[in-house]
């Protein structure tokens, strides 16, 4: 009687000059990108784990090499786009969001109510808002370019002074301060 092998989830810490983010991946894709101290990652990736029924495991991967590389290109203001394949599991409407967000072209914002319009669904507003939330892979999926109807920089996990700092990289001509106070 043959066992089956158990799958890994690998797991890796990215240094980034916003902070250090957790990063995992699959053989099918990068599924996490959160920065260390957000309240929930814990919960996340036991969630994450039990989504794809996989352990857990320290160590590197090709995705995770690659997610890395590319983190450090678009620090260094090269990089716009990102190629590292993802495998996000969620519900099929969270799917459709993370689809959208993933639309929003680099150095451009957009409204909650522009997203749920784009998703054809604008009484949809707060869950659009929820699964923009419920995105576990920031940066990558730019959950970071939607903001409140008024312009406000609203509901980031990796705290709003980091949203506005990317939202500032990501502007022609603007030089970020790498270690914001």
């Amino acid at each position: 009687m043959e066992t089956a092998a158990i799958v890994s989830l690998y797991t890796t810490q990215i240094l980034t000059p916003i902070g250090e983010m957790q990063a995992c991946a699959s053989d099918r894709g990068l599924c996490l990108l959160e920065f260390m101290e957000r309240k929930n990652l814990a919960a996340e990736l036991k969630q994450l784990q039990k989504l794809m029924n996989m352990e857990i495991t320290e160590g590197t991967h090709p995705y995770l090499e690659q997610v890395q590389r590319e983190m450090d290109e678009y620090f260094a203001g090269t990089r716009k786009q990102f190629d590292v394949p993802l495998h996000t599991p969620g519900t099929e409407f969270q799917q459709s969001v993370w689809k959208a967000l993933l639309q929003i072209p680099y150095g451009v914002t957009r409204t909650y109510k522009e997203q749920s319009l784009i998703l054809g669904n604008l009484p949809a507003i707060r869950a659009v808002a929820h699964a923009n939330g419920m995105n576990r892979i920031a940066i990558i999926i730019p959950c970071h370019r939607v903001i409140g109807h008024n312009g406000n920089l609203t509901g980031y996990a990796g705290g709003i002074w980091r949203k506005k700092w990317l939202l500032e990289h990501e502007q022609p001509g603007k030089q970020c301060e790498l270690f914001p106070g």
